[in-house]
């Protein structure tokens, strides 16, 4: 047979797959995509439907910037970046000479002040015998004045008869004269000396020396000059670690200059950027679950929810949207969610401020308050500045004591502040 008659032959026909076989594997496989489809609505129901997740959530931390409350020169900076410190730390040092000068001058103004005052008070006794004296003036000026008007009586009858010359008469009525004058002076005087004792007891009355308005005002003086020369060392106000350091040695900085700023680690906490439609179950109380970019899968931390951002970050933005303007697209908004971290989890694995987490809360517990709700003040306070007001009253006590003539077993003045000195953190190190 030739090539194309081969060519030109009849193929033979496949055998057809029986229906019998097909319809088990299309059933095994619709069963199969059922079940898959029944597990993952029941997954879904069960879990999935009681949790919501973010991976737009970062760690944020208090930031307490270190600002100076009086003016200087820099002497000395002992910390830097990267470096742990504890509350009440020295962290920088400014030149304290005119702080130091400020204060001496208080000081002695103050010593002067009270002296001053003691003499306010000395004086009411001085006063109150001068009243007497001028009493005792006026009492002796009348005696005289009623002498030299008895002899006045007694003479001018007399000089009808000429037992006594009108020559004689005239100079009796000159002492009368004289002694009324002299009287009248003493009457005065008297009036005046009970003037200036009741203005000195004006001064000096419902009060003492110590709680005198004179004192007082200088003492506050030393106060605040102590205050100044006290606030020549900034103490960290709160431990943690320091960050952003701009001052340098041998700067001249104003108050109210940043130097440098102190993160507390132990007190971070995490902002989940949820989008609004998830905070429809979110209440105050539920439980996160939490995972750090930088520690990976194997540490996971446990948190709660704690509060809700007062507005989304758009709203807060430097320049933010005019929906009201042109053509309008809708975007879903994200609003920050404050989520606290276990302590002791925090303190096994620290964290650091801007990392990136992820987090999932279980929003299956519904008994607690909307995130919408105002959720229970907190308040941050240092102790790093008490001991400056305390050692400025002791230092105002012993020199108004000193200044009294009551001895005292404290120190005062300036030694008053070396001793402050010597109890600060900076001089125990």
């Amino acid at each position: 047979m030739s090539s194309q008659e081969q060519n030109n032959a009849p193929v033979a026909p496949a055998p057809a797959v029986s229906a019998s076989k097909r319809r088990p594997a299309l059933l095994a496989v619709t069963g199969l995509v059922a079940a898959i489809g029944v597990a993952y609505g029941a997954y879904w129901g069960l879990v999935l439907s009681h949790h919501e997740a973010t991976d737009n959530a970062y760690v944020q931390a208090p930031v307490v910037q270190i600002t100076p409350q009086v003016g200087g020169t820099v002497l000395a900076i002992l910390a830097d970046d990267t470096d742990i410190v504890r509350a009440g730390q020295p962290l920088v040092k400014l030149d304290p000479a005119d702080a130091q000068l400020a204060l001496e001058r208080a000081q002695a103004q103050l010593a002067q002040t009270v002296r001053e005052v003691r003499t306010m008070y000395a004086n009411n006794a001085t006063l109150a015998a001068n009243i007497h004296l001028r009493e005792a003036e006026v009492a002796r000026m009348q005696a005289d004045m009623a002498r030299a008007n008895d002899d006045v009586n007694r003479r001018m009858p007399l000089v009808a008869t000429g037992a006594v010359g009108g020559e004689e008469l005239k100079h009796t009525e000159d002492a009368l004269a004289s002694s009324k004058s002299a009287l009248a002076g003493a009457q005065a005087a008297l009036s005046a000396a009970r003037e200036q004792a009741a203005s000195n007891q004006v001064l000096t009355e419902g009060t003492s020396v110590e709680n005198h308005p004179n004192v007082q005002r200088a003492a506050g003086a030393v106060r605040e000059a102590f205050l100044a020369l006290q606030r020549t060392e900034l103490p960290a106000p709160v431990a943690g670690q320091v960050a952003k350091r701009t001052v340098q040695v041998g700067q001249r900085i104003a108050a109210g200059a940043p130097l440098m700023s102190i993160i507390p680690l132990e007190q971070v906490w995490v902002e989940a950027n949820f989008k609004e439609v998830q905070l429809r179950k979110m209440r105050i109380g539920q439980p996160v679950k939490l995972q750090a970019d930088i520690y990976g899968r194997n540490v996971e931390y446990d948190g709660r929810v704690v509060g809700l951002g007062a507005g989304t970050g758009a709203a807060f933005a430097l320049l933010p949207a005019q929906n009201a303007t042109g053509n309008w697209i809708k975007v879903v908004q994200r609003v920050p969610v404050r989520v606290e971290i276990d302590a002791a989890q925090l303190a096994a694995h620290p964290l650091r401020v801007g990392l990136s987490m992820e987090a999932t809360v279980d929003v299956a517990e519904q008994t607690g308050a909307p995130v919408t709700a105002a959720s229970v003040t907190r308040s941050n306070s240092t102790q790093a500045f008490a001991s400056q007001q305390a050692a400025a009253d002791r230092m105002v006590h012993d020199i108004i004591a000193n200044n009294l003539g009551k001895p005292v077993t404290r120190v005062s003045g300036a030694a008053a502040h070396r001793v402050a000195l010597s109890n600060s953190p900076s001089q125990q190190r």
